[in-house]
Formats: structure tokens, sequence, C-alpha cells
């Protein structure tokens, strides 16, 4: 099977880089093929435009950049998110691709008269969100609901998408790398197990 992994991180040399390649690595010994999405090195656009706009609003046809997104989800039996927790959500490059890429006519179907249809059902996702508050922040705060909320029910669940992985790998600036690099890979080897991983 096959596996999207999309990082938003500008630094190749980031522990988000670097836990994205540690899925590819649990992939590949699981016997599974992966292509990595780098969105900044790639120098996507998350700019929501007046094309964009008409997408959604007339079912025009998406901008070339959005279509060959859309297709390399289209060639995944799952999608791997690995990012950086800005502000307690996705960074801006990742919250522009998914307002870009999952739209209406491809992630979901609806209009005026017409409830909304998921149509990302056969996606499997698996969300690694690096934070470098530690889980007290997290829970104390309430932020780990919220970003379940906006992010795992608000994103793909909405488009029919399964959350099968939503690790917050917290404390990432003290000692908890080593750890998380561990649990990225155990995410790789497991994508296409039956067993989920919620952390």
């Amino acid at each position: 099977m096959h596996a999207l992994i999309v990082v938003a991180h500008h630094d190749p040399q980031s522990l988000t880089h670097a836990i994205a390649a540690q899925v590819a690595a649990g992939l590949e010994a699981s016997g599974h093929t992966y292509e990595i999405a780098d969105l900044a090195a790639e120098g996507f656009d998350p700019r929501y435009s007046a094309a964009d706009h008409r997408v959604h609003r007339h079912g025009a046809a998406p901008p070339a950049d959005v279509r060959a997104e859309q297709a390399r989800v289209d060639r995944a039996d799952a999608l791997v998110l690995a990012f950086p927790i800005y502000w307690w959500s996705l960074p801006g490059l990742l919250k522009g691709w998914i307002d870009r890429v999952f739209v209406n006519g491809w992630a979901i179907e609806y209009g005026p008269d017409t409830p909304v249809t998921k149509k990302l059902r056969h996606l499997q996702v698996h969300l690694l969100a690096l934070g470098g508050a530690d889980d007290s922040a997290f829970e104390r705060h309430g932020y780990a609901k919220a970003m379940r909320t906006q992010i795992d029910h608000g994103i793909f669940d909405y488009c029919g998408a399964e959350v099968v992985t939503s690790q917050l790998l917290l404390d990432s600036e003290g000692g908890a790398a080593h750890a998380h690099l561990n649990t990225a890979h155990t995410v790789g080897r497991k994508v296409f197990a039956a067993e989920t991983v919620v952390g």
C-alpha cells in the first residue's frame, strides 16, 4: 500500500522532518511505499485566491497546483501529516494546503439544495503534531481537545476520512525528541495495521 507524507516545516534539519523520515522508514520496513510532500521545499502557495474561490462557489476546475496535490492524495491509501503546532493549530502553510486542496467537488460535494457528501471515506489519516509545551499545558487549557475538534473532526471527519492516528508529540524542545522519533517509526510500521495510535 502507499502513503503520502506531508511535511510542513521550512527547515529540512528540523525535528518535524526527522519525524517524517522515521514514518517513511517504518513504512518501508513494513513493505509499503510512500511519497514525501515537502510543502516548503516545493514552494506550495498556501494563499487562497479568487481562482480557489471559484472552485468552491461555482465548481470551476481547480488550479494546476491544486490538481497536482489532489492527484498525490488520490494515489495514496493513507495520508500522514507531520507538522509543528503554531498557536495551538496547524502552521499556515499546511492550513493553506488543506484550504486549497480539500475542496468542494473533490473532498466533499454539496450545493445550495443538497446535503454534504463525504468523498474521502477511502482515506486513512495519521496526524503527528509537534509542540514545545508539555502535556500538562495542553490538558490544563483544553488545547488537545480543541485541536482534535478543529482538525480531526472539523477537517477530516467532515470529508469522511478516518483519523487512525492523532498523536501530540509534546515537550519536543526538551528531552522527548528521541522518544518522538521512536513513536514516528512505530506509526510508520503500523500505518496500514488495524491498531489505532491515539495520544
